[in-house]
């Protein structure tokens, strides 16, 4: 009898079952890989406080601070360049390739770090050093964007993309969580203030290091997506690269408008509000790092809901609402945070803050991702991105601290304002991706 039964009723998986979990399962293990890669390029800022000493020796906190946002700024502008580098490897060999390989040349950037001279034992060539590391985790982070997102997208179904490739940002501020959630430990359970500046904060690096090796293991096992696999069949000579990129402007310049204004908003909140904290709201070390940590617990938790809630009204309504309410309380909400009276009253700011950010951070990736066709879309999706995101991401702690050492912070919650109404506007001239998707299109059409 039980011979004749199908493998479901003999306890076994169905086939649409086991397709189902291997889709699950990639899309777990390209956005664990995701966190990895984070994990090692937010340590730099999580613990940049206790090494700006060590590379920076200036009396002036502030003018530590400025130089080692300086190099994080620079750590961006590579990123365009590994954007097209890796995006062409994933249009033109595979996402899978592209994953792997910028998962590799982070581990190799958090290494350098981790092994790093300080300025007393070789001087100049220390900051050098330092760079360099940050050169190479730029680069991989500019593959890896575009890659990551193109990968998830590409595994989601229609009815579930935005829930699913809303998973890269949970795993991006997941690798930035984990990054404070060692400081954590660190502070309070392992060593103290004099030990972390003198050579405690090489440890999380060479924890990164490990852990992207890990990341390499898991890659090297991920299923190819169906989408290249056809576009490897149907054309394997017009793929990838900046000439076919420069074929799709309107495009390109989406993808700019869109993420000058988002990716501003979510660096003000993540790497340059714990600065924002200790140097201006006066919190203590420990508070600072908890409600930061805290803080970004809620914004994970928030992307998930909002990306399924795109899969039911669209992706348009969830852009118009950050770009909106982030155009209107921005400076409100920096002021009122400034002004905090304790860890607790930040947090609950923050949390506001991070209710209108994701509209823009759950579903970017997505969006982004259906706008291009199969041949260009990890470099479509990876360089437009790298280079808003060089130029207004990177720059946001530098530009902030640079306002406050001018004595004129507001300032800089005007800058982020009018830099988040200008997505406002892309908002508005744009189709909704989830109605008009070139990844569902292509479906269709084969």
């Amino acid at each position: 009898m039980s011979a004749i039964l199908s493998p479901a009723a003999a306890g076994g998986a169905s086939a649409p079952d086991r397709i189902e979990f291997k889709r699950l399962k990639a899309i777990l293990v390209g956005s664990l890989g995701n966190l990895v890669e984070w994990y090692d390029f937010y340590c730099y800022a999580a613990f940049s406080l206790y090494f700006s000493s060590a590379f920076f020796p200036k009396s002036d906190p502030v003018a530590q601070s400025m130089s080692t946002a300086a190099i994080f700024a620079l750590g961006f502008f590579v990123r365009p360049i590994g954007g097209l580098l890796f995006g062409y490897i994933g249009d033109r060999y595979g996402r899978r390739l592209a994953l792997m390989a910028s998962v590799l040349l982070m581990c190799g950037g958090s290494l350098l770090i981790a092994c790093s001279p300080t300025y007393a034992s070789v001087g100049v060539v220390a900051p050098v050093i330092l760079l360099l590391a940050r050169l190479l985790q730029g680069l991989s982070l500019g593959g890896e964007y575009g890659s990551s997102a193109t990968y998830l997208s590409e595994m989601a179904t229609s009815k579930h993309r935005g829930f699913y490739a809303s998973f890269q940002y949970v795993t991006l501020i997941g690798g930035q969580l984990t990054a404070l959630v060692v400081l954590l430990v660190l502070q309070n359970f392992v060593l103290d203030t004099a030990e972390l500046k003198a050579w405690g904060w090489r440890i999380p690096f060479f924890i990164g290091a490990g852990l992207a090796i890990v990341a390499l293991i898991m890659r090297s096992d991920l299923p190819e997506t169906s989408a290249f696999e056809a576009q490897r069949k149907r054309n394997t000579g017009r793929t990838g690269g900046l000439k076919l990129l420069l074929q799709h402007p309107r495009e390109c310049l989406i993808v700019i408008g869109l993420t000058m204004g988002g990716t501003l908003a979510f660096y003000v909140y993540t790497t340059y509000m714990q600065k924002f904290l200790k140097l201006s709201v006066g919190l203590t070390d420990a508070q600072t790092t908890a409600v930061s940590a805290g803080s970004l617990v809620f914004a994970a938790l928030l992307q998930p809901l909002y990306g399924a809630l795109s899969d039911k009204i669209g992706r348009k309504p969830l852009l118009l609402g950050f770009a909106v309410l982030g155009t209107l309380f921005t400076v409100p909400l920096l002021t009122a945070i400034q002004h905090a009276q304790g860890p607790w009253e930040a947090f609950g700011l923050i949390a506001c803050a991070w209710l209108i950010v994701s509209g823009y951070t759950s579903i970017n990736a997505v969006v982004k991702a259906e706008l291009f066709p199969a041949a260009i879309r990890a470099t479509g999706v990876g360089v437009p991105y790298a280079i808003a995101v060089s130029v207004f991401g990177g720059s946001a702690e530098y530009i902030a601290l640079w306002f406050k050492q001018q004595g004129m912070e507001g300032g800089f919650y005007w800058y982020a304002t009018a830099v988040i109404a200008c997505t406002l506007l892309v908002n508005l001239l744009m189709r909704d991706t989830r109605r008009h998707s070139k990844i569902d299109a292509e479906s269709v059409a084969h």
